[in-house]
């Protein structure tokens, strides 16, 4: 790396920030790969329903068929004439997942 190069490097993480920066940040993880459908923004939570569903950490010792029954369990129990329930289960699923597996 030349003397340039370095200042070049150097001046480009000193240089202030600007309100337009903080607000557009870089992403550092990838995008989720579900998309919603449409009657996607009519989905309402109600309270509680988040603590009812299933944990799945990806560890070695679960078995992630299980996990996907008991989620459809709760799901299924689970109520909203303003979108199917294919939506439901799509807004809800990542709330599920925890650590490895979210990741």
């Amino acid at each position: 790396m030349t003397e340039e190069d370095n200042q070049s490097f150097h001046n480009e993480n000193n240089r202030v920030r600007t309100l337009r920066d903080y607000m557009n940040p870089t992403r550092t993880s990838a995008q989720s790969c579900i998309v919603f459908p449409s009657d996607a923004s009519h989905f309402n939570f109600k309270s509680g329903i988040i603590q009812l569903l299933p944990s799945f950490h990806s560890l070695d010792l679960e078995n992630p068929y299980l996990h996907l029954r008991e989620f459809e369990e709760v799901c299924n129990a689970y109520n909203d004439l303003n979108c199917s329930m294919n939506t439901i289960k799509l807004k809800l699923f990542s709330f599920s997942l925890k650590d490895k597996a979210k990741t």
